[in-house]
């Protein structure tokens, strides 16, 4: 369960999980908080998975002043960015690959994240990774 900024498409918080479960989102969130600190007029921006619509995640959301948005039943339009991710981290990191462990693919999946956020380039970034595009554009507007 991945949040991406879409600012600059980075991913900055992710959980694994073997099942969805309530604890996959929560652990995701409190990486996500740790990693944004306390952003003004966030929103997070999701699938109608039970798990999205649990009370304790809306709580949670409501507790940092987030705003929750979700996609309409059906519509994977609503979330194209994180479509467009998921279809990349597939054919770039795991369909290529044989895995022994959960435990290797967990690391595989934190080697492809540093990756993606720090060195995959593109084009609409103008040809830099996420994390170079904001350390420009905050270098640009100081």
């Amino acid at each position: 369960s991945p949040v991406m900024d879409l600012y600059n498409a980075e991913i900055v918080a992710y959980e694994v999980a073997s099942r969805p479960c309530l604890g996959l989102v929560t652990n995701m969130l409190g990486k996500a908080f740790k990693r944004l600190g306390n952003k003004p007029k966030l929103i997070l921006h999701s699938d109608q998975g039970w798990h999205y619509q649990h009370s304790q995640y809306r709580h949670k959301l409501a507790e940092q002043g987030v705003k929750q948005s979700m996609s309409r039943k059906g519509n994977c339009l609503d979330n194209a960015a994180m479509e467009s991710f998921f279809g990349t981290l597939k054919s770039e990191f795991f369909y290529p690959q044989r895995f022994k462990s959960v435990e290797e693919l967990k690391a595989g999946l934190d080697e492809y994240i540093h990756y993606y956020n720090h060195d995959r380039i593109k084009l609409k970034l103008n040809g830099m990774s996420p994390v170079k595009y904001r350390a420009h554009a905050a270098g640009a507007a100081s």
